[in-house]
């Protein structure tokens, strides 16, 4: 069974900006801000493409030009970049729309501002939709609250490994974050398996500059 990666990138950036403003920093994308000798973006990208997957997807929206500017030339040949159409779009759109840009049975779901989450972790989850008894119905996800077969899908978010098909049946015509979708195929008889992290940071969403400073410690 085939498995590529969806990575959105395509987000207002709204949280991560008023903190630069408030801070007297200039407004810089939180997914170009330097990590790793490289960028957040870029770390997250080079994480995906170390796995053995079909092909990288990475979904543009807001400050499409700014962050293509800083990382196409590098990344040109071994990802395939989409932007959204319109621009103001829920997160569930910009899933769908990298969705419908691969033909792989399965898909790694990934935002681009989770640089922490380690290959090991991504092969981990890919290992446990892939052995599942029904991997057609089965989400593995970076858990939140437990680990194993869960009992609920409240928190959850990605990363995570979906079937393609059944997912976008699910992303149709919504525009919204994706909890609420994950709970409506938890509801509807979808198995959910939480991977455990290797460390703290793989849990760490970027959304403010105290949590890029998180990120750099």
């Amino acid at each position: 069974m085939s498995v590529s990666t969806i990575i959105t990138a395509a987000g207002k950036n709204s949280r991560m900006r008023k903190d630069q403003i408030s801070r007297g920093i200039e407004l810089t994308n939180k997914l170009i801000l330097p990590f790793n000798n490289k960028t957040v973006i870029e770390t997250t990208i080079d994480n995906a493409l170390s796995l053995n997957i079909d092909e990288c997807i990475v979904v543009l929206g807001h400050y499409a030009s700014e962050i293509k500017e800083a990382i196409f030339e590098n990344y040109k040949d071994d990802v395939k970049f989409i932007e959204n159409n319109p621009v103001d779009v829920g997160l569930s759109t910009s899933l769908y729309n990298g969705l419908s840009n691969i033909t792989s049975d399965f898909a790694l779901c990934i935002t681009a501002d989770q640089p922490t989450v380690l290959p090991e972790t991504f092969e981990r989850m890919i290992e446990a939709s892939q052995t599942s008894h029904d991997p057609y119905k089965t989400i593995s996800i970076l858990r939140r609250r437990k680990t194993g077969w869960l009992d609920t899908a409240e928190g959850l978010g990605m990363p995570f490994v979906a079937p393609r098909e059944n997912l976008m049946e699910y992303l149709k015509n919504e525009n919204d974050n994706l909890n609420p979708i994950l709970r409506k195929m938890f509801d509807d008889g979808y198995a959910f398996y939480g991977i455990k992290e290797k460390n703290e940071k793989e849990l760490l969403n970027i959304n403010h500059y105290d949590d890029y400073l998180k990120l750099l410690d």
